[in-house]
């Protein structure tokens, strides 16, 4: 029985899935499964995948749920202590999951390990960006403000913790769900904050970048106002579990988020949408501003220069400012 499970949702992956899996693979903890979850594609994902011919590899095939649905086959056939996750178009640096394992051994108490995240782009070439959040001593208000874990990509469960948050949405289920299966985006927050709010176990992470995360125009995040109304579908759930919380901290996480989207924007090159998204910001809460006003001012200023010069002009400004110099943005918003 493997010590680790990978767990590697796939829906019509087949360009990004062979470079995925070569990097699970290529993994210098090797006592691993991976698990690919072909949720329903409709092109060569699971011919792409049983190419492979490895024996640590399993292939699930389900309609398809979702990126939550797939999450979840994926952990129910799970036999690993540690189960991390994969998203088919991401890559996994050679030592992550030593160093995750590692993590989990020398703190007990931890459930949620992740790791920085360098951004890539379409030719798995990075773009001079870095998810590198905070690492330590991180609460729910950190959780729901800022979410350090970043994205799907980046955390390791230990098993037991991951248990911790299973349950049956009716009496008629007869599966454990762990990501809501209702959400088709932040379904991956959602997780988190149900896991800082309702377990006993801490959240670490590890500044390295360990992760690489593609940034794919045409991938799930790129549906910007979809990925708001999920975001508040979130928030009206974690209320049910948190009230004062929320309500305490929601302004200032509406904030951050929509600031979060207009950076989507950007990147899309939809720069008068980023300029809307960044006046709502301003308007639901100024907290980014003055807690963070290095990224705020960055964001409004990139908006600006795509909307006043184009897009061509702004990448050319970008290439010039990042060059080769290393990455220390912030957390994913």
């Amino acid at each position: 029985m493997p010590n680790a499970s990978i767990i590697v949702p796939a829906y019509n992956a087949e360009h990004y899935l062979p470079e995925t899996l070569k990097s699970l693979l290529a993994q210098s903890y090797s006592d691993i499964e991976i698990i690919v979850v072909d949720d329903g594609s409709t092109d060569q994902t699971v011919e792409k995948a049983r190419a492979f011919n490895d024996p640590r590899l399993k292939i699930i095939r389900q309609t398809n749920r979702g990126l939550a649905g797939a999450r979840n086959s994926g952990i129910a056939e799970a036999t690993g202590k540690y189960i991390g996750f994969c998203d088919s178009d991401d890559l996994w640096m050679p030592r992550k999951l030593e160093k995750h394992i590692r993590h989990f051994e020398a703190q007990p108490n931890v459930g949620l390990s992740f790791s920085g995240s360098a951004l890539i782009d379409e030719n798995s070439l990075k773009i001079g960006l870095s998810q590198t959040p905070k690492t330590t001593e991180i609460s729910a208000k950190d959780v729901l403000l800022r979410n350090p874990i970043g994205n799907g990509s980046a955390p390791v469960f230990r098993r037991a913790a991951l248990q911790d948050i299973a349950w049956r949405p009716d009496q008629e289920q007869h599966r454990d769900w762990w990501f809501d299966e209702d959400f088709r985006q932040t379904e991956d927050i959602e997780c988190w904050m149900r896991f800082v709010l309702t377990t006993s176990w801490r959240i670490e992470g590890m500044p390295e970048d360990l992760t690489l995360y593609r940034v794919n125009a045409s991938g799930l995040s790129a549906d910007i106002e979809k990925q708001r109304q999920s975001w508040e579908r979130m928030i009206l759930k974690i209320r049910l579990i948190a009230p004062a919380f929320v309500n305490q901290h929601v302004h200032k996480a509406r904030s951050y988020h929509l600031r979060y989207l207009a950076r989507r924007a950007v990147t899309m090159n939809d720069s008068r949408l980023a300029l809307c998204l960044l006046a709502r910001a301003a308007h639901t809460s100024l907290h980014p501003l003055f807690f963070e006003p290095v990224k705020t001012l960055t964001t409004i200023s990139a908006a600006f220069i795509q909307f006043i010069f184009g897009p061509q002009a702004y990448d050319r400004i970008f290439r010039f400012l990042t060059g080769n110099s290393k990455n220390t943005q912030g957390d994913s918003k």
